[in-house]
């Protein structure tokens, strides 16, 4: 897996530290008063920044020779090699290819440099996206018309394995 930018950690590390940063402050604005919301609310944002960071962190694709099973965050999704148009499957430049990248979020994460769980694409298809650099993404089209688009540091490799006998 090509491991996601720079710019999409620092943008979960913030989402995690502003509300943090906040708490710390309302806390400290009345130093003698415990609050059981104020306990609640920093269990709730460590258990929340927990989570995001476990998810952020969760990515792979798997092919067993008839499936691709891919997990992108907190969401995955199963193909059989017989639902992909492998044909026109290819690996592409998501900045030449404009028609393949990701726009709108339908059930899904996405920072800056990070894309994980079912999108539209900006040509109105429906796809389920892990995309962590635009460069070298493996475009995999389906036969129901949507598509799969994965970030991967070998994509011709899965693109090979899945064109090969089956097995």
């Amino acid at each position: 897996m090509t491991p996601p930018t720079p710019a999409a950690a620092w943008t979960l590390a913030a989402a995690a530290l502003v509300p943090a940063l906040v708490l710390g402050y309302v806390l400290l604005q009345a130093p003698g008063a415990t609050s059981p919301g104020a306990g609640f609310a920093a269990c709730v944002l460590v258990g929340t920044t927990a989570l995001l960071a476990w998810a952020f962190r969760r990515r792979r694709v798997v092919f067993d020779g008839e499936v691709l099973a891919v997990t992108a965050a907190l969401f995955r999704r199963r193909v059989a090699r017989d639902a992909i148009d492998l044909p026109r499957a290819r690996v592409v430049d998501l900045a030449e290819h404009t028609e393949l990248r990701p726009r709108w979020k339908a059930f899904g994460m996405g920072l800056p440099g990070y894309r994980a769980g079912w999108y539209f694409l900006a040509g109105r298809a429906r796809g389920f996206c892990l995309v962590t650099d635009t460069r070298g993404v493996l475009w995999l089209p389906l036969r129901d018309g949507g598509a799969l688009l994965l970030s991967l540091e070998r994509p011709q490799a899965l693109l090979d394995a899945l064109r090969g006998p089956a097995g």
